[in-house]
């Protein structure tokens, strides 16, 4: 049952999170092996497909939110094999939609300003890439619903596999609560790391605070409008402060 889990598990993030970890890692080291400063590059997030082509650039971006999401649908149906009850036994629900969204903003805000002065920090001795959040087309339409969707698309796929789902299965191979709070962070790191070593350390402490909270609480759902609301500020916040703001 164990080596079953332990499987299970790295199938399922090689298909989602822990791929995306790879890359991140290869991308860090092709950033640090070209001539300029990794200060001086850009990391480019939520760019537009066809930008000549509105309506097939919002059917690009909501065909990419849709299947970035079937992780979490395979993560349920593995789930649901031992406990019908998922995904309401790891708090993915509406069961207590107050609490989660108070929690949820409250937590928003602990780790939203220190996670900015972080990465201003990484970029200025140079750790960090400049991260542009949103580059979609700028008078289209669609840019802030498209922005909001990618960000609950974010927030939901990687609470409910890296919390959710992970924290269950290692648990039930064994695993101590901090190895596995620890190892999901480190994960949640790595395929940040893309960005820089700002982002790197930034989503590991997030991710240790996120792991705690869970093995205090067993509701994802607060951590999911968390991340939402972190993804959405960063994200609608940068489209509409870039034409106005030199430094972002």
């Amino acid at each position: 049952m164990r080596r079953r889990h332990l499987t299970e598990t790295l199938l399922v993030l090689g298909v989602s999170l822990g791929s995306s970890a790879v890359y991140a890692l290869l991308r860090i080291v092709d950033r640090l092996t070209r001539p300029e400063a990794l200060s001086q590059q850009t990391s480019a997030m939520n760019s537009s497909v066809t930008p000549d082509r509105p309506w097939l650039d919002v059917t690009y971006q909501l065909a990419g939110i849709a299947f970035a999401l079937v992780p979490v649908l395979l993560a349920f149906h593995l789930l649901r094999r031992d406990d019908p009850a998922e995904p309401r036994t790891m708090g993915f629900d509406l069961r207590r939609p107050v609490g989660d969204l108070w929690r949820g903003a409250a937590l928003a805000a602990v780790i939203g300003i220190p996670g900015l002065g972080l990465y201003l920090v990484a970029k200025a001795v140079g750790l960090n890439t400049t991260v542009a959040a949103a580059n979609l087309v700028g008078a289209a339409w669609f840019t802030v619903p498209i922005l909001v969707l990618a960000a609950a698309q974010n927030a939901v796929l990687e609470e409910t596999i890296m919390i959710g789902y992970l924290f269950r299965r290692w648990t039930e191979a064994g695993w101590g609560t901090w190895r596995v709070i620890v190892t999901s962070a480190v994960i949640r790191g790595t395929y940040h790391l893309y960005q820089g070593f700002g982002g790197f350390v930034g989503n590991i402490v997030m991710g240790l605070l996120f792991g705690w909270l869970y093995t205090r609480t067993k509701r994802v759902m607060p951590l999911v409008v968390a991340h939402t609301i972190l993804d959405v500020v960063a994200f609608v916040g940068y489209s509409l402060l870039k034409p106005h703001v030199s430094w972002l």
